[in-house]
């Protein structure tokens, strides 16, 4: 596992221009869910100023167990300004820069931000081209000031019923719900952007964690009213192919292979050299192989149980198979496909730790997008960013003499702004 290894391929070439170069974002914001949708924005060129609570910042720079990896994923090409937001001062600060920030993007619980002054009505009334990204656990309804987490939204959107054995629900295995609120809340922004070019005008947008769950589950929904049944959890599904699981190998290793069409069925069993289940008519097609599962998949797994992992990975290339070896998510920093094709992006974290991590799964052209910026130290920004703003060097110093603001040493900025 190379965790500081540069990636292979040119992953900090961005396209010419950004998509978002020279919109400016405030981000109030905590944990995955709006960091996730701060990162989007700043992977495609906008500035993101990071509004973190004086003294400490943001808590998720302290969490420990899983909560160890929020900070320097979802925190890269931004900046950090810490403020009190309480204090008058602070309160102060932060209209100089609403006046000329784009979008504000939060992620507090309900009502946190009307009182801090911040709310909706009150700055898209003061700032009538202001685009404000409300992230929250649920769109407006009966449920609206209830306090959410992806996991309760896991557990309420039938996500942990299906993922988990019957009786058993299981969370996903990544913030998968907070993730993808985040996403479709850049989203909006972008298309509130659009329509500000037609309009001029700004406006609120929204994102749900629990709609975006439903929305992750609606296939689930759809099956129940196609079979008229319960929906079974995954562990219990009766798969649509007849091959598409696990298989464990010679060397104790696993290897899910799906066989998902006739054409992949009769080129598995050529390159196995089983004529003996090609030309039987009892597995003629996927349907009769599903009636034949008895029997068939216990076969199969002694066939996979005489190989190495190896040999099974060469067979199915062969076979032009849809499979993988199981990973764990260590063996993902060596990866050829995501190395060779530049979608890790070497990353500083701020306690001077390196590994390369994920960039965004998507391209415009074939430039990959760049990483112009680790995660922040604790206010690493507050003075550059402020001082843009129109603070004298003695005001900042008494702001964190008082300590409402929290201003990192000069040396420690390491933002590079776009050319």
């Amino acid at each position: 596992m190379s965790q500081a290894s540069v990636p292979e391929s040119g992953a900090t070439t961005g396209p010419a221009r950004a998509p978002l170069a020279g919109i400016r974002v405030l981000e109030f914001t905590q944990a995955v869910l709006g960091p996730t949708c701060g990162m989007v924005l700043a992977d495609l060129g906008a500035e993101v100023i990071r509004i973190e609570p004086a003294p400490a910042g943001d808590p998720t720079r302290r969490l420990r167990g899983f909560g160890m990896g929020y900070y320097p994923y979802f925190n890269r090409n931004k900046k950090s300004v810490v403020l009190d937001v309480k204090d008058p001062r602070c309160l102060e600060a932060t209209h100089r820069l609403l006046a000329t920030t784009d979008v504000v993007i939060e992620n507090f619980a309900p009502g946190t931000m009307d009182r801090l002054g911040l709310g909706t009505e009150e700055l898209t009334e003061r700032y009538p081209r202001l685009i404000y990204c409300t992230l929250k656990g649920f769109l407006p309804g009966p449920y609206e000031n209830r306090t959410a987490l992806d996991e309760v939204v896991q557990m309420m959107s039938g996500l942990a019923y299906m993922t988990g054995p019957r009786g058993t629900p299981l969370r996903a295995g990544a913030s998968i719900v907070d993730v993808m609120t985040g996403v479709y809340g850049a989203m909006a922004v972008i298309l509130a952007l659009r329509e500000r070019d037609t309009t001029g005008r700004g406006q609120v947008v929204r994102s749900a964690l629990f709609e975006t769950a439903a929305f992750i589950m609606g296939h689930h929904m759809a099956y129940a009213v196609a079979s008229g049944e319960e929906v079974p959890p995954m562990p219990e599904r009766v798969s649509a192919w007849a091959v598409y699981r696990q298989f464990r190998t010679a060397d104790d290793q696993l290897i899910f292979v799906g066989v998902t069409s006739d054409k992949q069925w009769e080129r598995f069993c050529r390159e196995l050299g089983r004529n003996d289940l090609l030309t039987d008519r009892r597995l003629k097609t996927n349907n009769d192989r599903i009636a034949q599962r008895e029997w068939l998949l216990p076969a199969l797994r002694s066939v996979f149980a005489g190989m190495t992992l190896d040999e099974a990975v060469s067979l199915c290339e062969l076979a032009d198979l849809p499979f993988s070896p199981v990973a764990r998510p260590e063996d993902l920093f060596d990866d050829q496909q995501l190395r060779a094709g530049g979608s890790l992006l070497e990353t500083r974290f701020p306690d001077g730790k390196v590994g390369s991590l994920p960039t965004l799964p998507f391209r415009l052209g074939d430039a990959a997008w760049e990483k112009r910026a680790d995660p922040p130290a604790l206010g690493e920004h507050t003075r550059e960013v402020l001082k843009q703003a129109g603070y004298s060097d003695e005001r900042l110093a008494e702001m964190a003499a008082d300590g409402v603001a929290v201003m990192a040493p000069l040396e420690t900025t390491r933002f590079r702004p776009r050319t």
